[in-house]
């Protein structure tokens, strides 16, 4: 080789030490690192933002809400006395409200392809963020991003996926799914989520009509949920120190019971099973604990080792 050759060469080298590979990028974000398998990340068909976040919620006081149903369906919060209503029929629309709940920034999120409304306290390391719609999916779930670091957050696993913030855990508040009606009743004071959100949507039509009743996801997911139950069964999932428990909504209706005691992971409990209201809860000593209502799919795809909760 000769000393022209030898020095080029030496230069190729200095340039593939020094200058970073280019990173792999999907709708704007950094998953060249991500925790999950980039294969898996898929574009749900809005762009970033396109999904629009409401970051200024209004709130009206319950009698107002006249437009609501008393069978609607809403995320119901309540943070030291303070209880708000957030209506699916607007999540389906934005999927995330950032909001400040006596005094704690929350993060109230939902996925409408799984069924998952998730309340987080916002507060990562002592800061606040503001989280928005990637755009992009895992597992059929949402990925969130925070716009502080635009790292990308799973809501189902409740941790971040891809950028500065990775490996870092959300913490999932207690939050009810359950009717308005039913939600009114335990809390008359409560606030509901104004449709006043600042953008023009239609708040009355489902954009996801049809969906809950077909089998089929439309997107795929790794692990094929196992019957009998239909894939878009209503289930509780109960997850602490690594174990998961589902109930699916009807076992829980064959059950007959409306209390009873159960354990996961060391964590005792007692679940709290509404059949009018179709609305499952757990708690422990009166205070409220964290689970999460799902289809199925959605949460077998995420804790394929999940027991089963089934009518005796």
């Amino acid at each position: 080789m000769t000393v022209k050759a030898l020095s080029s060469l030496l230069v190729l080298l200095l340039l593939l030490i020094l200058v970073p590979a280019r990173a792999e990028t999907m709708n704007g974000f950094d998953v060249s690192e991500a925790s999950i398998p980039v294969g898996k990340i898929r574009q749900g068909g809005p762009p970033r933002d396109g999904i629009p976040a409401i970051d200024n919620p209004r709130f009206d006081e319950a009698e107002a809400a006249t437009w609501l149903e008393p069978t609607s369906r809403v995320l119901g919060l309540s943070i030291n006395g303070e209880a708000r209503a957030y209506p699916v029929a607007i999540l389906n629309w934005h999927e995330i409200v950032n909001d400040v709940v006596a005094g704690q920034p929350v993060a109230v999120t939902f996925c409408p392809l799984c069924n998952t409304g998730m309340v987080f306290d916002a507060e990562v390391d002592g800061q606040a963020r503001s989280f928005g719609v990637s755009g992009l999916l895992y597992e059929s779930d949402v990925l969130l991003y925070d716009r502080e670091t635009e790292s990308l957050w799973s809501q189902i696993l409740s941790t971040a996926v891809s950028g500065q913030a990775l490996g870092q855990q959300l913490t999932a508040l207690p939050v009810k799914h359950t009717t308005w009606q039913a939600w009114r009743e335990e809390h008359p004071g409560t606030l509901v989520l104004s449709r006043d959100t600042g953008f023009r949507r239609d708040y009355l039509r489902d954009p996801y009509a049809g969906y809950e009743q077909s089998p089929t996801t439309l997107f795929p997911v790794s692990n094929q949920a196992p019957g009998p139950w239909h894939a878009k069964e209503w289930v509780m999932g109960v997850s602490f120190n690594g174990e998961h428990k589902a109930y699916p909504y009807e076992e829980l209706s064959k059950a007959g019971k409306t209390r009873f005691d159960d354990e996961v992971g060391g964590q005792p409990f007692t679940v709290i099973w509404d059949e009018a209201h179709r609305s499952a809860s757990i708690e422990w000593e009166g205070e409220p604990l964290p689970s999460l209502v799902a289809f199925w799919f959605a949460w077998y795809t995420f804790h394929p080792g999940t027991v089963v909760f089934t009518a005796p």
